[in-house]
C-alpha cells in the first residue's frame, strides 16, 4: 500500500510505471455530440465536461466495479449486458476501458445496439496489452479482428479504428509495469530495498522508450490498446 501511495504522487512523472500510457483520451467526434449519451462505466464521470452544455448526460456503472473499486457517482447503477433502457432510446454512447471487465462482452454490445437509436454512435476503448487488473473483474482481451467481428455480429457498423500507443511504447509500458509489479509484490523488506533500483529502472526505461518511440516506425499489431467508434445504421 505504501509503495502505491508513492506512486500516486508521482503519476504524471517518468517515475510512475504507467508514465508511458499518457493521460485519458477524449475520443475524437465527443465534442460534437447531441441528444442523450448514455456513459457505460462511467467511473468519476470524466466524459460529462467534454461534451456540450445542452447535451443530456446520463452515468451507468456497475455496482461491484464502479462503486467498490472506483468509487464512481453514477446516475444509474446496472449491468452494461442488460441495460435499463427502451429501445431505440439513446442517441450516442460511450464505453471506455469497460469490454475487458464484462463478463457477456457479447451481450453488452447487442445491448448497445438496441438502445441506440439509427444513426447512433458508440465510442469505445478496450486494452490490448496491459497486466491483469481489478481481478477478478478482468475477462478478456480482443485483437482489432475480434472487435470489428462483435461490432458486426452487434449489428454496428465500424466507422472508424485507431490503435492506442505505439509498438514500441506498448513493450515499454510492459516492461514498467512488470518491474514495478515485482517489487510491489514483494515481501515488504525486499521491496523497500528494491524501490531505489526500481525508480531509477522505471525513469531510463520511460525516457528511454518516449524517446525511441519518437523516431521509430511503428507496427500496427502490437499496441497499448484499440479505440472504435461504430454506428447503428
Amino acid at each position: 500500500m505504501r509503495l502505491r501511495n508513492i506512486a500516486n504522487k508521482l503519476r504524471h512523472t517518468p517515475l510512475h510505471p504507467q508514465w508511458l500510457l499518457g493521460r485519458r483520451r477524449v475520443p475524437d467526434g465527443l465534442a460534437e455530440l447531441q441528444g442523450t449519451v448514455l456513459d457505460i462505466g462511467a467511473a468519476d464521470r470524466w466524459i460529462e465536461r467534454h461534451l456540450l452544455a445542452a447535451t443530456n448526460y446520463i452515468a451507468l456503472d456497475y455496482p461491484n466495479t464502479g462503486r467498490d473499486l472506483y468509487a464512481a457517482r453514477p446516475d444509474v447503477f446496472a449491468d452494461g449486458a442488460n441495460l435499463p433502457f427502451a429501445d431505440a432510446s439513446i442517441n450516442h454512447i460511450v464505453c471506455l476501458e469497460v469490454l475487458e471487465h464484462v463478463r457477456r462482452p457479447d451481450t453488452l454490445l447487442a445491448e448497445v445496439a438496441r438502445v441506440l437509436k439509427p444513426g447512433g454512435q458508440l465510442f469505445l476503448s478496450m486494452p490490448f496489452l496491459y497486466p491483469v487488473h481489478d481481478a477478478p473483474h478482468d475477462y478478456q482481451r480482443y485483437t482489432c479482428h475480434g472487435l470489428a467481428r462483435s461490432l458486426a455480429d452487434a449489428g454496428l457498423t465500424l466507422h472508424s479504428f485507431q490503435a492506442q500507443g505505439s509498438a514500441i511504447r506498448a513493450a515499454g509500458l510492459m516492461l514498467c509495469l512488470a518491474i514495478a509489479g515485482g517489487t510491489t509484490h514483494a515481501p515488504r523488506v525486499l521491496a523497500a530495498l528494491l524501490l531505489p533500483l526500481t525508480l531509477l529502472l522505471l525513469v531510463v526505461t520511460n525516457i528511454g522508450i518516449a524517446l525511441l518511440a519518437a523516431t521509430w516506425p511503428s507496427w500496427s499489431a502490437m499496441t497499448q490498446g484499440h479505440s472504435v467508434r461504430a454506428i447503428k445504421r
